[in-house]
């Protein structure tokens, strides 16, 4: 291929040197980790973090008066101050631990949705969108009686806005939901228009920022949004964590998600008040370790910077697009390189992507096959699944010239 001119001041070569997975060998060859949209891997600094708390300061929070007590409870509410600045949210009142982006948007869908939906409301979803801010949704439109409707997607995987139109008229628009970065895809959604739109309707905009929060940085008050979820996973961090920002007034008008103790005020016979925000939301003994590890994971990735990060990924998918869309018999799903995160999807001809993947496998190269969650998006293009190859910021143009590689190899063995 031809060489791709690095912009990036990330050395990812030197920080791979902080990720002890990359140093396995599978099936005899280098780890070539191509599927961090799914989960991405763990720097040292998280893990030993991690392990050091569980170590010297672990015990439940915010109940306890000892000094042990008073350490984990710093150590955690200190993990969501960080959040709140990655996201540049008002107060930590706003920032809500959860299991992760998929209990975040439940959260929003049940304890909004249910008491703010109804016949002629009208919820709003994409054709791009992750099972976990589209199935919620949907579930909960089919309760309450509102209806329930997408944005579609071009041939190009990008949302046809001039659809928005048609969409209010039908009735009340009372919920838009939509993802930064469409995870199976890569598309890049314009969402601070779409938030706009949104409140021109009098609906809220939630935003899935599951696939944006590892690679770019976030303002929830540039995007105009009311909730966004994200999750630690994705982010360097623990697995178990994740969190739901949202509008403070939002928040205070909502019935909790789950029930139980932390989230309380007080208890009696006759009734129950809850807690003030944001435990009224977090029942029973959180992720205190995790959030730990996520704040640490967020403190790396500030180490490295998000503009280094995104320059990174842009040279890596724009040799990857160039590397695989070379290969005949290859067709390469999503947008342009400018509306696209570092994410590659494709199917090759006559051969299904769980075979793709497995022979990749053999190489030593890891990458993702499947419906990626998405299986209205993939009925819309007339497939069951893809091949999908994606960065972040340990990735090296050398395991992307394997993946070419590894597919010729694929196109030989099914020949």
């Amino acid at each position: 291929m031809s060489e791709v001119t690095v912009l990036s001041s990330l050395d990812a070569r030197r920080l791979r040197a902080d990720f002890p997975i990359l140093g396995r060998h599978v099936h005899g060859k280098p780890l070539a980790y191509l599927d961090s949209a799914a989960s991405a891997q763990k720097p040292t600094a998280v893990l030993d973090i991690e392990r050091s708390f569980y170590e010297t300061s672990y015990t439940n929070v915010h109940r306890g008066v000892y000094e042990l007590a008073a350490e984990a409870t710093e150590a955690f509410e200190g993990a969501r101050e960080k959040v709140r600045a990655l996201l540049n949210a008002q107060s930590t009142r706003e920032v809500v631990f959860t299991r992760g982006a998929t209990e975040a948007l439940n959260l929003v869908a049940y304890a909004w949705g249910l008491d703010n939906l109804g016949p002629g409301d009208i919820v709003v979803v994409t054709e791009l969108e992750h099972h976990s801010n589209f199935v919620p949704w949907q579930y909960v439109a089919q309760r309450t009686g509102a209806r329930f409707t997408v944005i579609p997607v071009d041939e190009a995987a990008e949302l046809r806005l001039d659809a928005l139109d048609e969409i209010a008229s039908q009735g009340r628009v009372k919920a838009v939901a939509v993802g930064i970065v469409a995870n199976s895809i890569g598309t890049v959604n314009p969402v601070e228009d779409i938030a706009r739109w949104a409140h021109q309707q009098g609906a809220i905009c939630v935003l899935d920022a599951a696939q944006a929060a590892p690679h770019r940085s976030l303002d929830v008050q540039a995007l105009g949004c009311d909730f966004l979820a994200l999750t630690g996973h994705k982010m360097l961090g623990p697995t178990g964590i994740g969190a739901l920002w949202g509008r403070a007034e939002l928040l205070e008008q909502m019935a909790p998600f789950n029930l139980g103790g932390e989230m309380i005020r007080s208890v009696t016979l006759e009734r129950t008040t809850w807690n003030e925000l944001p435990h009224k939301f977090e029942a029973g003994t959180p992720p205190i370790a995790q959030a730990v590890g996520f704040g640490a994971a967020i403190d790396y990735l500030a180490s490295v910077g998000y503009e280094a990060i995104g320059c990174h990924e842009r040279d890596l998918t724009a040799y990857a697009l160039e590397g695989i869309g070379a290969i005949d018999g290859v067709t390469i799903l999503g947008p342009p390189l400018e509306r696209r995160g570092g994410i590659v999807s494709f199917v090759v001809d006559g051969i299904h992507p769980h075979d793709v993947a497995q022979i990749l496998d053999y190489e030593g190269v890891a990458v993702r096959a499947g419906h990626h969650c998405t299986q209205p998006l993939m009925e819309r293009f007339g497939i069951t699944a893809t091949t999908r190859a994606s960065f972040y910021l340990y990735t090296l143009e050398e395991e992307i010239d394997r993946l070419v590689e590894g597919l010729g190899r694929v196109k030989k063995t099914f020949a």
